[in-house]
């Protein structure tokens, strides 16, 4: 299969709405990381999406539409919080898991009775999605375990010869995943953390906690259970007070003849020698760098030495999730 990469315009949208409605699979960019998108009630096109990825069969789907869309028709809103959400979030990058109407293939919600629906607020996923007009499961757009794309590029890389299109629409400006919020009991719950966090739901509905998963539970989300965000090189992942101590670590294996490269925030760069990936001042900054970081991480370096983040901002959250699953603590 030869794998076309087209700028978003009326006619790179026709053909992917073609491909779409023909039960095939395409790659299309988000505010949070590239998407790569099939008809979500069709069994066939689920399953492909499975497989050009290489996904555990166990790992739920998430399902987007366009902002004119009656999500209801596919969900059981069952608390009035949700449409506080909605108005306060919607579109964004939030993911929302309500109980479904069984409209969404069994395939994509694993056999679950929940499913998590997003409204992505990228003009190119919107003009997208409102193309296609039909409810379109879609994970991260790279090989299962991999380092999520921001860019059609990174996509490209993963996927070439395993799709027919990616959706050109520039660097994604999020950088990390959708917040994944189960919304199917009387307090809201965060199953996956982003950029909508903790503090800004309880300032909309007053309440919020976070999901006390363990290796037991089903997967609920995506980004629950497995390994995910790796990049191919080797990683090594220090406290913010390791400092002498990754440094020690990259001399080590500098004078092995490894390439070494740090990955960190501007404040701790300041106290480093050596190759830097700048991950940015503040914790928007450093989600928006973060996968573009680690993809550059694999031209550079034999060796990944990485930092905790911690600005203050409950956004670190959901960087903390993604770097303790893209690196090994040292």
């Amino acid at each position: 299969m030869k794998t076309k990469v087209l700028k978003i315009d009326d006619k790179s949208l026709q053909i992917a709405k073609d491909y779409i409605l023909n039960g095939e699979v395409v790659g299309f960019p988000t505010e949070t990381v590239y998407g790569l998108g099939g008809i979500a009630y069709k069994d066939g096109a689920v399953k492909k999406i499975f497989d050009a990825k290489g996904r555990p069969q166990d790992n739920p789907l998430i399902v987007h539409v366009h902002d004119g869309y009656d999500v209801d028709k596919l969900v059981l809103v069952e608390y009035d919080y949700v449409y506080k959400l909605r108005k306060a979030f919607v579109p964004g990058p939030l993911t929302m898991v309500y109980k479904s109407k069984g409209v969404i293939s069994p395939v994509a919600t694993c056999g679950l009775d929940t499913v998590g629906i997003r409204v992505p607020k990228h003009e190119g996923a919107q003009r997208f999605l409102r193309a296609v007009d039909v409810p379109v499961a879609a994970p991260s757009a790279n090989a299962s375990k991999h380092t999520s794309p921001v860019t059609a590029m990174h996509v490209y890389e993963d996927l070439k010869g395993r799709v027919p299109l990616i959706l050109d629409g520039g660097m994604c400006d999020g950088g990390i995943e959708s917040t994944v919020l189960d919304v199917t009991t009387d307090t809201p719950i965060i199953l996956r953390s982003g950029l909508i966090t903790c503090e800004m739901i309880k300032k909309v509905v007053g309440r919020c906690e976070y999901s006390n998963n363990t290796a037991k539970d089903k997967v609920r989300a995506p980004g629950m259970k497995y390994q995910h965000y790796t990049p191919k090189c080797k990683t090594a992942l220090f406290k913010r007070t390791e400092i002498e101590k990754a440094k020690a670590y990259y001399r080590d294996n500098a004078e092995k003849g490894l390439r070494v490269v740090y990955m960190c925030d501007d404040a701790i760069s300041r106290n480093l020698d050596g190759s830097c990936l700048n991950l940015g001042k503040n914790a928007n900054e450093i989600a928006h760098n973060l996968y573009d970081a680690l993809h550059k991480a694999e031209g550079m370096a034999d060796l990944l030495i990485a930092f905790d983040v911690n600005t203050g901002s409950d956004v670190d959250v959901g960087i903390m999730n993604r770097l303790e699953k893209a690196c090994q603590r040292i």
